[in-house]
């Protein structure tokens, strides 16, 4: 080997290994860039609800919550409805699975905008307002922070919507269902990225303490210049290209009067082809939208910001994206395109925030917070709100306003004169009813506006109360009780958790208008109108537990959420009582009978489960409660399920000894049936089944008191044919016995009337259980009553027992066995 060689091998070596090290870097940083695409999102909570069973009519609520950082939430809900959703407006909405989302607070199933045609997958269009969808088998969904606000949003499930879903039930059949549902919600990792794949950067915008605000300076006054907050981003500048927008973000906290979103030094970074710098032409597109970024279709506010700033007015507590769209770049170049031109500007917002006390246009319109007053009692969040200058030492819920205008310095004017009034709904109440009243002596002189995270004017509300014919009419969650002149009565349905804006809008503001003595109370409250006096409030938890609601439990006349809907009229309650009460009446029948065979323990079932039935009907229809209604319930289960069941055992001739055993035996075992769950349609299987094991086990000790004496010896018979000669000849006995023993004729009578107790058993449905139970109770009776007329009196042919046989068994032993 040469030593001019050695250094070449070397010199080989040391490039095959920089080209190693040059690919493995490469594997490297493409693995990292791997790593780094999922490091980007990470999951901020995943729940995993177990299997849940919804009964007809029941409901389900599940609480997400979304952070502001969200990139997006999964959704995976499996149930085993079979449902095809072109077919779902064919289903009964009684009937009808459906799955509804909501921002803020638990949807109602009731809502007006329930669609049916389209699923929950492709129709969902964002969480503003409730959305209803049928349920289906199989329901994924991912959505992301540009269709969904953060926060605290809910999913519902129901098993049937529709005014009779809270009408207490005397039954409840129909079809049940259970589902399984797993929630996740993913963030992105940096605070300042967004979009699904946490790809568009967000430059938040921080805000300082401003003395001039540049959008009114000629109307500023000056109370108005110590609350100017003026929000920039840390980089000066931005340059993009045309049809690229850069998105902002800007945290409103407490309530504003305004906010202005301005550009300037709009110009090109380098000088274009053709020597234009100037970007006079170029237009800025501002969309804005709260709690999710915007776009060119949804969007909040939008506007052209190279003509005129974008002016907000009221905007709501929460954090607000804004995007800048540069267009019309090309146009400007005269149709040709430079990759490398950019458009460069500088944003800013301000934000005017009133001093404390005022608000409205200039703030010169009167505001005041209202403070929370909690209840006394169990209830949790229920509660009044008082302004904080009549709340001290005020033992009531009502307080005057005249006190309040007088104090302002707009009394007397003819303008347009509004009153605010901000408060505050606490974490976990979304499932509680805001409540406003006012009532004067005189025609009320105001109309009430009211807004969630912002104040409310003329042209943005919620809800809103004008007169007869001027108020919030397409909302499910707006109810009016009372519109009189004199007094105005509405709830506002599962309040948002956050703050609330109301608004008094004045109509008449003369020096005599403040006279009169007007009287306001605001309060958080459970049911409505205490459910209309029709049913109780009842109150749970949804299934995170975070969030309580409540919900009105019916009785049987009455539906809807605040029972006041009548779903039965006063002579329908009339006509269905007297049928469910005088049906039972047929237990005269069976316990006549009874007392004439002088079978007392049937006479006394009978009689008592005719009267326990009637009692519990008459309860459970709200006519009359005798004693308290499961006691009325188990006495007349336990009995119906003796009655039944001594039917049976009646129908065998043996001694009252056994008969006192077996009843003893069936007492325990009804009894229960009868404490647990006495009204599933299985108890009348098992009923039947108990009563024919007893009459079985009766007429079993009867043949074997009876027929001792056909008992064979274990010996071997002398002769086999014999011995089947003497099986046949009891055998047809046995028969002949049988078809003395029972009225044929009554028996198939009393098969057929339990026959249509069957079949009116399965006709029941909520709707008309009035009728064919009515029906079950006679024909229940009524076969009873066939089949205790069916057992004939044969007592003496019973007791002679067959001459053959017992001649045939006595010739048989009378031979010496064998050998």
């Amino acid at each position: 080997m040469s030593l001019h060689s050695i250094p070449w091998c070397h010199l080989n070596l040391i490039l095959v290994s920089a080209l190693l090290l040059f690919c493995c870097s490469l594997g490297l940083c493409s693995a990292n860039d791997e790593l780094g695409a999922t490091d980007d999102v990470y999951a901020v909570s995943s729940f995993s609800y177990p299997e849940t069973t919804l009964r007809p009519y029941d409901l389900h609520y599940i609480r997400v919550d979304i952070p502001p950082w969200f990139s997006t939430v999964s959704i995976a809900l499996n149930s085993d409805v079979e449902l095809d959703v072109t077919r779902a407006e064919r289903v009964p909405k009684s009937s009808l699975p459906i799955i509804c989302f909501r921002d803020g607070s638990p949807p109602l199933p009731d809502a007006l905008n329930t669609s049916l045609k389209d699923s929950a997958v492709t129709g969902i269009n964002g969480l503003d307002v409730e959305q209803c969808f049928p349920m289906e088998k199989n329901t994924t969904m991912k959505l992301t922070n540009e269709q969904i606000s953060p926060g605290a949003w809910y999913i519902g499930i129901f098993n049937g919507i529709g005014a009779a879903r809270t009408q207490s039930k005397m039954i409840i059949r129909g079809s049940s269902y259970s589902f399984t549902a797993n929630i996740s919600v993913e963030a992105c990792s940096n605070s300042m990225m967004r979009g699904e794949l946490c790809n568009s950067t967000v430059y938040p915008l921080s805000c300082t303490t401003s003395g001039v605000y540049n959008s009114v300076k000629a109307t500023v006054k000056k109370p108005m210049m110590e609350n100017v907050m003026t929000c920039k981003s840390n980089l000066e500048t931005f340059c993009v290209q045309e049809g690229v927008p850069e998105f902002y973000s800007l945290d409103i906290t407490n309530v504003a009067e305004e906010l202005t979103i301005t550009v300037a030094n709009v110009r090109f970074n380098t000088t274009a082809s053709n020597n234009i710098s100037g970007a006079d032409d170029v237009n800025l597109i501002c969309f804005a939208r709260h709690g999710a970024i915007p776009s060119e279709t949804l969007h909040d506010y939008s506007g052209d910001l190279s003509k005129a700033p974008l002016i907000i007015r009221n905007p709501l507590i929460s954090r607000l994206y804004i995007s800048i769209l540069p267009v019309n770049v090309t146009k400007k170049l005269g149709g040709t395109q430079d990759g490398n031109l950019k458009i460069c500007y500088s944003m800013e917002s301000q934000v005017l925030q009133c001093p404390l006390g005022k608000a409205g246009p200039n703030c010169t319109m009167d505001s005041y917070t209202l403070q929370t007053v909690l209840r006394r009692g169990p209830t949790p969040f229920e509660s009044y709100y008082l302004p904080v200058a009549v709340g001290e030492g005020a033992s009531s819920a009502n307080f005057p306003l005249e006190p309040l205008f007088n104090k302002s310095s707009n009394a007397g004017e003819t303008d347009d004169i509004w009153t605010y009034f901000t408060l505050d709904i606490p974490h976990g109440a979304a499932g509680r009813n805001i409540h406003i009243q006012l009532s004067t002596d005189v025609k009320i002189s105001y109309e009430v506006y009211a807004r969630f995270g912002g104040l409310p004017s003329l042209d943005s509300w919620d809800y809103y109360y004008a007169n007869k014919t001027r108020k919030s009419e397409q909302s499910m969650f707006f109810m009016l009780y009372d519109s009189s002149d004199d007094k105005i009565d509405f709830y506002i349905i599962y309040a948002r958790e956050g703050t609330w804006g109301l608004g008094l809008r004045h109509l008449y503001t003369s020096s005599d208008s403040l006279k009169t003595q007007t009287v306001m109370s605001i309060s958080l409250e459970g049911c409505p109108k205490q459910c209309s006096s029709h049913g109780d409030c009842k109150y749970s938890f949804d299934a995170s537990g975070l969030t309580s609601y409540s919900f009105c439990s019916c009785d049987r006349n009455h539906g809807g959420f605040d029972c006041s809907i009548e779903i039965v009229s006063h002579k329908g309650h009339i006509l269905q009582s007297v049928f469910l009460i005088g049906s039972n009446a047929a237990a005269i029948l069976p316990a006549y009978w009874s007392l004439r065979q002088k079978a007392f323990a049937e006479w006394v079932l009978f009689t008592s489960s005719g009267i326990a039935s009637g009692l519990y009907h008459a309860c459970d229809v709200g006519t009359w409660c005798a004693l308290n209604f499961n006691v009325l319930q188990f006495m007349d289960f336990w009995l119906s399920f003796m009655a039944v069941v001594s039917t049976f055992v009646y129908l065998a001739t043996i001694e009252e000894v056994y008969k006192r055993a077996i009843h003893t035996a069936v007492a325990i075992l009804t009894a229960l049936l009868a404490a647990t769950k006495a009204t599933r349609s299985s108890n009348i299987v098992l009923v039947i089944m108990i009563g024919a094991l007893g009459l079985l086990i009766a007429w079993l000790i009867e043949f074997s008191k009876n027929y001792r004496s056909l008992s064979f010896s274990f010996g071997l018979p002398l002769s086999f044919l014999q011995s089947l000669q003497t099986i046949k000849q009891w055998f047809c006995n046995l028969v002949k016995t049988l078809l003395r023993r029972f009225r044929w004729g009554f028996l198939l009578v009393g098969f057929i009337a339990l026959a249509m107790a069957g079949i009116s058993w399965t006709l029941e449905t909520s709707a008309n259980y009035w009728f064919w139970h009515s029906f079950w109770h006679v024909t229940i009776y009524t076969s009873s009553f066939f089949f205790l007329c069916s057992k004939a009196n044969i007592v003496d042919a019973d007791n002679s027992s067959p001459s053959t046989g017992n001649y045939a068994l006595t010739r048989q032993d009378s031979f010496p066995r064998g050998d």
